[in-house]
């Protein structure tokens, strides 16, 4: 055998071994879901309780919602583009501002730790407030409307991201920081190229926080009274004209989107992070 035979036989070996270990992998993610919605089936059509659709109508009434739409649109229908849409618009422009001010104000906190110690007891305080206490200040001081959903979202979901910021820009190596002033690296150069590689894992620590908590608040703040659009718009509608399929529809929807958004952000973790995992492998 030649060795450019051997070569592609090996290459065809792992690729092989790659796409059996990933098809591994899916079937033991994707098993005990299967499981449970099977259970969930069974249990349902046998007590043929009108609270509790079964899975298959739950589906096949989420396609008639949103995924009745022509071709061109990508199959979503007018009403996705109504209660979806706004929602996820809404959630992702409070989940960018969170990242934004918590990654800079954190960077910010955390290289002077007199600065942190004094400002500590006062996030902590600001964190610890349940959201739904704050509604009558956001609305006095922006109505009601998207901007004060979108600052109930961020009021929430930036103290994840700020406070882990702040701890990792501490936790980074005194040694990294000797060794970019002894280089004569700039203020910018050492946040760019030592500071936030090194609290990278904490900032994704807290971003997987805050993508959930922006979820859960996307729905809260849409169930306020004066809301016209939206998933929890919607939810609320259909809990008033005590429409159960609907109501179940927007359920699963939401746990599809919060799985969907956690195993991206999961991928891009792993991606950019990739360096990481290798340097502490070799320092083991």
């Amino acid at each position: 055998m030649t060795a450019a035979a051997l070569t592609a036989r090996t290459g065809r070996t792992a690729r092989g071994g790659a796409a059996a270990r990933l098809a591994r992998g899916l079937l033991h993610r994707l098993l005990p879901l299967a499981v449970l919605v099977a259970c969930w089936e069974a249990a349902t059509r046998a007590s043929d309780s009108a609270f509790f659709p079964p899975p298959s109508e739950i589906v096949k009434h989420m396609r008639e919602m949103w995924l009745s739409g022509p071709p061109s649109h990508l199959y979503f229908s007018g009403e996705a583009g109504d209660s979806i849409a706004p929602s996820l618009g809404r959630m992702a422009l409070a989940l960018v501002l969170s990242v934004v001010a918590g990654v800079v104000l954190g960077i910010a906190l955390g290289r002077s730790e007199r600065v942190l110690a004094y400002l500590q007891p006062v996030m902590q305080f600001a964190r610890v407030i349940p959201p739904p206490t704050l509604v009558p200040v956001f609305i006095v001081l922006f109505k009601i409307g998207t901007e004060m959903q979108v600052a109930s979202i961020v009021f929430s979901a930036i103290w994840p991201v700020l406070l882990n910021t702040a701890d990792g820009v501490r936790s980074v190596d005194p040694m990294q920081m000797a060794t970019a002033e002894a280089f004569r690296f700039s203020a910018a150069d050492r946040i760019r190229y030592v500071i936030i590689p090194a609290a990278m894992p904490k900032i994704f620590a807290g971003l997987r926080l805050a993508l959930s908590l922006s979820l859960i608040l996307m729905i809260f703040s849409e169930l306020l009274p004066g809301t016209s659009d939206g998933l929890g718009f919607e939810l609320s509608n259909a809990q008033s004209s005590s429409d159960l399929p609907t109501v179940w529809s927007v359920i699963v929807l939401l746990g599809i989107l919060g799985y969907l958004f956690n195993t991206i952000l999961l991928a891009v973790e792993r991606r950019v992070l990739s360096w990481h995992r290798g340097a502490r492998k070799a320092d083991s």
